[in-house]
């Protein structure tokens, strides 16, 4: 018969948390929503991560975009600042042991918004109205008493 230890360890097949650390206070992010790939569509943008010039031309000559491996967008929550906040993180090769992987976050710039699959700018869309976008953000839907006539 088998020890109930073993048998428990064996059945654990959830993978370990990330280790990804809040840049302002050193504590563990929980993630608040799903990866968010980026891709490039530029062979200046594929030079950046280390393709050379006559690669990144090529790649870019077989298909417009590139998704870009290791890279996305994603919003955390951060305990200390009680707060979501979006960050780029980037995957490291190199790794910790036991599967794990060291992640750079940094700030998201705007243009890398853009270059992202399925996220909406967090500021909204610039084309939208004030009017519209306050409207959008209503809890109750009071038709045409939302409309003041003089």
């Amino acid at each position: 018969m088998q020890d109930r230890s073993d048998q428990n360890r064996k059945n654990r097949k959830r993978s370990k948390r990330r280790m990804i650390l809040c840049p302002k206070h050193g504590c563990y992010l929980d993630s608040a929503s799903p990866k968010y790939p980026i891709f490039a569509d530029s062979v200046a943008q594929l030079q950046e991560r280390g393709v050379n010039r006559l690669n990144a031309q090529q790649l870019l000559a077989y298909r417009p975009t590139v998704s870009l491996e290791g890279e996305w967008l994603e919003a955390f929550w951060c305990v200390e600042c009680q707060d979501n906040c979006w960050y780029h993180v980037r995957k490291i090769n190199e790794k910790l042991g036991k599967g794990r992987y060291h992640y750079q976050l940094s700030v998201v710039p705007p243009e890398l918004w853009q270059r992202s699959v399925g996220t909406i700018h967090p500021m909204g869309n610039p084309s939208v109205g004030e009017f519209t976008r306050r409207n959008s953000k209503m809890v109750t839907f009071g038709g045409v008493k939302d409309f003041r006539f003089m």
